[in-house]
């Protein structure tokens, strides 16, 4: 029997820009185009799977965002005690998906070898690669695998009936999007394989990525994935907050139909 599972998207962080920062080449209209900043939530009757970990008032003011809400409040508005999650699936480890050192104390993480071998290796003496990272989120990341808190997938992996782990690369090489298994059909949960809607249906990358061509095969890869185009959310678009029904403040249901 399939499980169906309800998908919350938090958004606990936000950012003003304009658009030219968010496109490839940048964008000739170069109009405002901020960016919101999510943790998801994939639960059925028995369990709860976060997704992404997101960044703290301390990050806030060094990255200079502003932090609409800590992470852990967001959770406890929808009876998530941050304490009790037993699984956190790391899409990518940029800071903004993998700080936040006091959450999760009981968890373990999930995570793809090649995010790991990208995130300790050579890439990182580069300063335009390491930018995005915080050497203290992968220091407590190594600290995690010798606890035995770090589940490695390479690929693809099933976490559970109805929600499955899908290495796509492109934004890091190691980047995972997540499947997951709904009434309205599969969604992909995309992070930063597509910032934003525009970035997957225009096919205009992100700047910030690693391998411009795995980040377009990244769509293709989840197109195939998901039920339809309007099952690909993605991981920074303020649009998602208006277009899925809300489940309270800053908060969202995208396994539900969105709204007309």
């Amino acid at each position: 029997m399939s499980v169906n599972y309800e998908i919350y998207a938090i958004r606990y962080a936000h950012l003003e820009r304009t658009a030219r920062f968010n496109f490839l080449g940048g964008d000739s209209h170069d109009g405002p185009m901020p960016l919101d900043y999510f943790v998801w939530v994939i639960r059925d009757g028995e369990r709860a799977f976060v997704v992404d970990t997101g960044f703290d008032a301390e990050q806030a003011a060094k990255r200079q965002r502003t932090l609409i809400r800590p992470v852990e409040k967001g959770l406890e508005a929808i009876g998530i005690d941050h304490a009790q999650v037993t699984d956190v699936i790391i899409s990518h480890m940029h800071y903004d998906h993998s700080g936040n050192p006091r959450l999760f104390p009981n968890a373990r993480m999930h995570m793809q070898d090649a995010e790991m071998r990208y995130c300790t290796g050579r890439s990182m003496t580069h300063a335009q690669l390491r930018a995005p990272f915080e050497a203290a989120d992968v220091a407590r990341m190594v600290h995690r695998v010798f606890a035995e808190r770090v589940l490695f997938h390479d690929g693809e992996a099933e976490l559970a009936p109805g929600i499955s782990l899908h290495r796509v690369g492109g934004h890091t090489p190691g980047l995972q999007v997540v499947r997951v298994s709904t009434a309205r059909g599969p969604v992909v949960l995309a992070s930063d394989a597509a910032h934003f809607y525009a970035n997957f249906e225009q096919g205009r990358p992100f700047p910030i990525v690693d391998n411009v061509t795995e980040y377009l095969e990244a769509h293709r890869k989840i197109r195939s994935l998901a039920a339809s185009d309007a099952h690909v959310i993605p991981g920074h678009d303020p649009l998602v907050l208006t277009r899925y029904p809300r489940a309270g403040t800053d908060i969202v249901r995208v396994d539900l139909p969105p709204v007309e």
